[in-house]
């Protein structure tokens, strides 16, 4: 059995449609053996007829003669001489290589590579406008203590006074972390774990 897909044909420049509903779009079934009989016409509503212009050998001359597809935008189309008719039209695509790999690239790209890049890149933008925010509440917060201890009547410092010892923050340079990004301008962020200070407890 031999079946192609016809998504439109002319006899002549003139339509070829489904003579029940005039749909454009059908397919030709030619089966057996012998080159002259005639095939059948189905449209996607179901109605079935005969060809009268068009055998097996027929349709299988339009098979050798359609152009084919290599690229996702070629149209497979074709065109052939019967009795001094001309029948001429395009095939109904096939699914091609090229139709897989522009569609696996376009879903790669579109719904998955391109929303993450556009995350990554807000995430890199709030953590780089992080130091700024850091800084304003160390400053406000310098401020609220300084305030505090002259209304308290001010402190002297204890001379005895020593330091706690220092626990380096192991995830960071002197509390910060250096990006190796295209993405952004910021070079550098503050670390979260030690918020900044350098020192872990």
């Amino acid at each position: 059995m031999l079946t192609l897909k016809i998504q439109q044909m002319t006899v002549d420049g003139h339509p070829n449609l489904c003579p029940e509903c005039a749909s454009e779009a059908y397919t030709l079934d030619g089966t057996g053996f012998m080159d002259g009989l005639p095939v059948r016409g189905n449209c996607w509503q179901s109605h079935s007829w005969e060809e009268p212009l068009i055998t097996l050998g027929i349709l299988k001359e339009i098979q050798a003669a359609s152009t084919g597809r290599e690229r996702a935008e070629d149209i497979d189309t074709f065109e052939i001489e019967v009795g001094g008719a001309v029948l001429a039209g395009i095939l109904y695509p096939d699914v091609i290589l090229d139709d897989v790999k522009r569609a696996v690239r376009d879903v790669y790209w579109k719904r998955l590579i391109k929303p993450a890049l556009r995350r990554h890149k807000r995430k890199a933008f709030r953590a780089a406008k992080r130091p700024v925010s850091n800084a304003v509440a160390a400053a406000k917060a310098g401020a609220i203590g300084a305030a505090w201890g002259l209304q308290a009547g001010g402190h002297n410092p204890d001379p005895d006074y020593q330091p706690e010892p220092v626990n380096a923050c192991p995830f960071c340079d002197n509390g910060y972390i250096d990006l190796d990004t295209h993405i952004h301008d910021a070079a550098r962020v503050t670390c979260t774990v030690c918020s900044g200070t350098g020192e872990i407890d």
